[in-house]
């Protein structure tokens, strides 16, 4: 006798995030091929941005694929919270811990807590089996008290190297199922930060190695022999100001590149003055966001990424899948893509001397250029299939919803 197939798992995925990036684009990749006779998701969001400042609207994109959305409504701070927190952070200056606690606590009044009773009736009437979250423990403490009040079980996929203060990691303990770690430095941090490793998978980020590459993006003519580049969001965590300092010490000595900077963000300004300050009006050039980075990707001779911290960074994914050597900061992630002197080299965050040198000793060297991106497109199609990727979060949300 056969029996029939259990219906779909319900899954409502939480995302709080406020702009298109490399954890958007990863989890499009698991929307895009997740077995819809096992999961039936439904996103949920705060916002329906763009991807970029002139791309379609993550709705457009979703419907695409068959992933309907639900927009949860923002509610704007009262003044009361900003003058709030601007007292206790004055008051608490000499205690950052303290500080943050307190800030905490005004957000868990104003903001948290709605939040909590908006999700939890959406979970409910909804009748779902599961809540999964796309960014990081601490962005998303409405997603876990919500299922905990609504005796759901919950998945979090952790795709930054986290900061935890002790009631966060107390909360996660509490609640969460599974924590899916896109490295396995994402799931030391958050083992060194008191997080139950039993809760802890690992399922390394990835890339589609067998996609036709887009045609490579054209340069003006008056782009120079060697270009270098960067991807991402303009933070102060991307170090991209590190990266303009060392274009201008090449320039000095006589070694002039043409130095690409993808993305948009709240630093743009700032790195725009920087460049004027520095004298690299000539060399530089901001081309914002960009749907196809393989693109331009292609087009440089050497791929920089200057972060702070980092998860499983997709923008190595995709130099390496362009056959591009990678000069990365050693920072969680970033060094378990970049294998140094093999795929890449790795320098001190921060030591911009030394990232100076390791783009020198790339920029004059094409044989060593060439070895390392081969070596490096054989990685990713070795070590991190978008197959494997897509297998391991499945298999994840499979245990978390028994």
């Amino acid at each position: 006798m056969n029996l029939p197939k259990p219906a779909p798992k319900r899954v409502l995925l939480l995302d709080t995030g406020n702009e298109w990036g490399g954890g958007t684009n990863s989890m499009f990749e698991l929307l895009k091929r997740i077995d819809r006779t096992r999961f039936d998701v439904t996103c949920c969001f705060y916002k329906d941005y763009k991807k970029g400042q002139s791309g379609r609207l993550l709705s457009k994109e979703l419907a695409d694929i068959g992933i309907p959305l639900i927009l949860l409504p923002i509610r704007k701070q009262p003044l009361w919270a900003k003058l709030a927190k601007e007292v206790v952070r004055g008051l608490l200056s000499w205690s950052g811990r303290l500080k943050k606690r307190a800030v905490l606590a005004i957000e868990m009044h104003w903001r948290i807590k709605p939040r909590v009773a908006a999700l939890k009736l959406l979970l409910e009437e909804g009748r779902y089996d599961l809540l999964y979250m796309n960014n990081q423990p601490s962005s998303n403490l409405e997603g876990y008290l919500a299922a905990e009040a609504a005796g759901l079980p919950v998945v979090q996929h952790c795709r930054i190297e986290p900061t935890l203060q002790a009631n966060e990691a107390a909360v996660v303990n509490r609640t969460a199922t599974r924590i899916i770690c896109v490295s396995q430095g994402v799931a030391d941090v958050l083992a060194a930060q008191h997080v139950a490793e039993n809760r802890l998978r690992v399922v390394y980020n990835a890339i589609d190695s067998r996609i036709a590459l887009p045609s490579p993006a054209k340069l003006p003519p008056t782009a120079r022999e060697l270009v270098i580049g960067t991807v991402g969001q303009l933070t102060a965590r991307k170090g991209v100001h590190h990266l303009l300092q060392a274009v201008a010490n090449l320039k000095a000595e006589g070694l002039a590149v043409t130095c690409l900077i993808l993305g948009e963000g709240p630093q743009r300004a700032e790195l725009e003055s920087a460049v004027s300050r520095l004298g690299l009006i000539d060399l530089v050039s901001f081309v914002g966001f960009q749907s196809l980075p393989l693109a331009w990707v292609q087009v440089m001779d050497v791929c920089v990424l200057c972060s702070s911290k980092e998860g499983l960074p997709r923008v190595v994914l995709e130099a390496m899948l362009a056959g591009r050597p990678v000069v990365g900061s050693d920072v969680t992630g970033t060094r378990e893509l970049v294998v140094h002197e093999q795929t890449g080299l790795l320098y001190t965050y921060g030591d911009v001397a030394a990232l100076t040198a390791s783009l020198r000793r790339l920029l004059t060297d094409a044989d060593l250029r060439r070895s390392m991106g081969e070596a490096g497109r054989r990685r990713v199609a070795e070590r991190y299939s978008i197959e494997a990727y897509v297998a391991g979060v499945m298999q994840v949300l499979d245990e978390a919803a028994r």
